[in-house]
């Protein structure tokens, strides 16, 4: 009997000793983060029968595993993909918000102070320091939009470089779970540690996108991302990279390996920071570029046709003061062919109207035979487009050249109107004489039928023979439609000057002055010119200075200032959106953390209480070892 005892007594030491192995493990790594709580499963013998009686023969440890609740564990990675994608979003709307709050204020200051430095020059128009003045406030509102521009572009390589960051993290993560996968094989999953470390490295891959995480009957665990993308298949591990946008490089485009295949995957619906990072880029930063190039078009456009209407300092019409809207440089960007086109077209697009510009961008598709449609990405309305030559009439504002090439059905491009603006605007007037503050008179007759406009090209010569000035004005009857298209001359008392004649559209030049005319009327179209000049004339100048309160732009909805401060102000409330939704995100998260906590966190007062049962336990069983061996050296001396 007491041989039974011993080995009762020695069982139970084992046990207990076991018992407070796990329990020291357990307090050791209270603070180790991803550590999951281990217990003993102590199990009884199985009892000995005695004569007619069974006696039980100890204990013995059945299992040690870890405390975990694969349910509690995914809400948690759900939360962690949640806070992480909100934080990320935060953070960048932060940095956005304060660029156009900060930096970006000097934009519509410059704009304020060149309007005031026009109207400090109207009081005196033939004042060479007032036109400095007014050509330096120029220069200092397009530094300050191709500054903005630059912050901008800048932002963009920084996203596009945090979006790399983040899938060679990713790629590390697959590398690290496929071994730790190769290795739970090995041991059929029974490595709590390795079984910690995987569960680790699938929370912080949380953190980049959302996971999926399918358990497997070796212990391992295959993952993927989004739902849709395989990334660790048992020991396999796959990749993810970046490739050059499409159409546009600058725009990185993230890629997942399928077989010996790459694919592009839709970035922004794989959550966390990935999704994110590439939403923000996408619909916030883009979107902002594309407006302040709207706002650079409609600064430049504005003033240079305001400077059309009128005389500078040596009585010829007033010359561009910033480049030109259709300028070559103010082109790049507006068109990107995507490299699936099968076609030879080479697009560019043509700023008609800046006023009817949207700020948006656009998808062109060509259907063979003759079908053009262009979607806007804001709004999702198509628009058939009408080719003209080699035109396409119709779209916002804006047509598109088909400069060479041609399209195959199927063929797409990306259009974005107001593209490049920004980084490109700058004042090309460098004689503050070329400011034209003298206004011309141009009168369209009450019966003309409203589609028709003319604008001054050139003053060729102020001294020919019936020159327009107050008194003795011109009046132009011109009839587009005529073949070939005729225009005859009047005097101020009604008076032909001579018989229709021929021009060649779209300029006329008669009687020391130049002109164009931009007409689709039936019928004849009278305009009255008195082009008299004085230098102490402001007339065109106030009118210049009143694009301050105009609304020129949005089909007439907003003024130029608008259009910058409508950015600032959806940025901010983008930014306060932001804001709320990472609170919320992190209140979930804060839950499911806590719900984790409780089931598989390591309590330290309940692993203190353990630890001085299992001693008390380990104590008593030694105990009985003790008593064990007296019992028996008891019984050999009563032999002697």
């Amino acid at each position: 009997m007491s041989l039974d005892l011993m080995n009762i007594a020695r069982t139970g030491v084992l046990a207990s000793q076991s018992q407070l192995a796990i329990t020291s493990n357990n307090i050791a790594n209270a603070n180790t983060a991803g550590y999951n709580r281990q217990v003993v499963s102590q199990s009884a013998l199985d009892s000995q029968r005695m004569g007619n009686d069974f006696y039980g023969a100890g204990t013995y440890v059945s299992d040690v595993k870890r405390v975990y609740n694969d349910y509690a564990t995914r809400e948690l990675r759900i939360g962690s993909t949640a806070v992480s994608e909100s934080q990320t979003t935060f953070g960048k709307m932060s940095e956005l918000d304060q660029l156009f709050s900060q930096i970006g204020k000097a934009v519509p200051q410059g704009l304020n102070d060149f309007f005031a430095s026009m109207n400090a020059l109207a009081d005196i128009p033939n004042d060479l320091g007032l036109r400095g003045s007014m050509l330096t406030s120029a220069n200092q509102l397009a530094n300050s939009v191709n500054q903005m521009q630059s912050h901008l572009d800048s932002q963009m390589t920084q996203t596009n470089d945090q979006i790399a960051a983040v899938t060679d993290r990713i790629n590390e993560i697959s590398n690290e779970l496929g071994s730790i996968n190769r290795e739970l094989m090995k041991s059929q999953g029974q490595d709590m540690q390795l079984l910690d470390k995987q569960d680790a490295l699938i929370l912080e891959l949380s953190e980049y996108a959302s996971v999926n995480v399918v358990p497997l009957e070796s212990g391992a665990k295959s993952v993927m991302l989004g739902g849709s993308i395989m990334l660790v298949s048992g020991e396999m591990s796959m990749q993810m990279g970046t490739v050059q946008g499409d159409p546009y490089p600058n725009e990185l485009q993230i890629t997942a390996q399928s077989g010996n295949k790459s694919m592009i995957v839709d970035a922004s619906k794989l959550g966390g920071q990935l999704g994110a990072l590439v939403n923000y880029r996408d619909e916030t930063l883009i979107p902002s570029q594309m407006e302040l190039g709207q706002f650079a078009l409609g600064v430049s456009d504005a003033f240079n046709q305001a400077q059309a209407q009128g005389f500078d300092l040596n009585g010829q019409v007033g010359a561009n003061i910033f480049t030109d809207i259709n300028d070559p440089s103010m082109q790049i960007g507006r068109v990107g062919a995507l490299s699936s086109n099968t076609g030879t077209a080479n697009l560019s697009v043509n700023i008609d109207d800046v006023g009817n510009l949207t700020g948006s961008s656009y998808e062109l598709k060509f259907t063979a035979p003759s079908t053009y449609e262009l979607k806007d990405a804001a709004s999702g309305n198509i628009t058939p487009l009408t080719l003209n030559g080699t035109k396409l009439e119709g779209a916002d504002g804006f047509s598109i050249n088909i400069d060479a090439g041609t399209l195959a059905s199927g063929d797409t491009f990306e259009i974005r109107p107001t593209s490049g603006a920004a980084s490109s605007i700058s004042v090309e007037m460098t004689d503050p004489k070329g400011i034209a503050a003298a206004g011309s008179k141009i009168t369209a007759d009450a019966a003309n039928t409203g589609n028709s406009q003319v604008s001054l090209v050139s003053i060729d010569d102020r001294t020919a023979a019936n020159f327009p000035v107050t008194g003795s004005e011109l009046t132009f009857e011109i009839d587009p439609a005529a073949t070939p298209p005729t225009f005859e001359v009047f005097d101020a008392a009604g008076t032909s000057l001579g018989a229709a004649a021929p021009y060649t559209p779209p300029n006329i030049s008669a009687h020391g002055f130049t002109f164009e005319i931009d007409s689709t009327a039936t019928t004849a179209q009278k305009f009255t010119f008195d082009l008299s000049f004085a230098e102490g004339d402001n007339t065109n100048l106030v009118n210049m200075a009143k694009l301050n309160e105009a609304k020129l732009m949005n089909g007439g909805k907003t003024t130029l200032t608008d259009v910058f401060e409508n950015t600032t102000v959806n940025v901010g409330s983008k930014t306060k959106s932001a804001e709320m939704s990472m609170g919320s995100a992190e209140a979930i998260y804060n839950q499911a953390y806590t719900r984790v906590q409780s089931v598989s966190g390591v309590n330290l007062d309940e692993e203190a209480a353990n630890l001085m049962r299992f001693q008390q336990s380990y104590q008593a069983s030694a105990r009985i070892m003790t008593t064990a061996n007296e019992i028996f050296n008891t019984l050999f001396s009563s032999l002697r």
